[in-house]
């Protein structure tokens, strides 16, 4: 899937433990890198983790 800046979408799955994202959070694509599958994300609740949705991450357009 390619996503574009101003996308909406929703976290499915992270697999950063860190984390304190929760499925069904949402955010707002900020920069998708296909060569690299990365997504990077201004969540809403503030965190500015990326998606590496090669790597097992996965979110869907909210």
């Amino acid at each position: 899937m390619t996503y574009k800046k101003g996308d909406r979408i929703a976290l499915v799955h992270t697999t950063d433990s860190h984390t304190g994202l929760k499925p069904d959070d949402e955010g707002t694509v900020h920069q998708f890198d296909a060569s690299l599958s990365m997504l990077s994300v201004d969540w809403d609740s503030g965190s500015t983790l990326s998606m590496l949705l090669d790597d097992g991450d996965e979110v869907r357009p909210a």
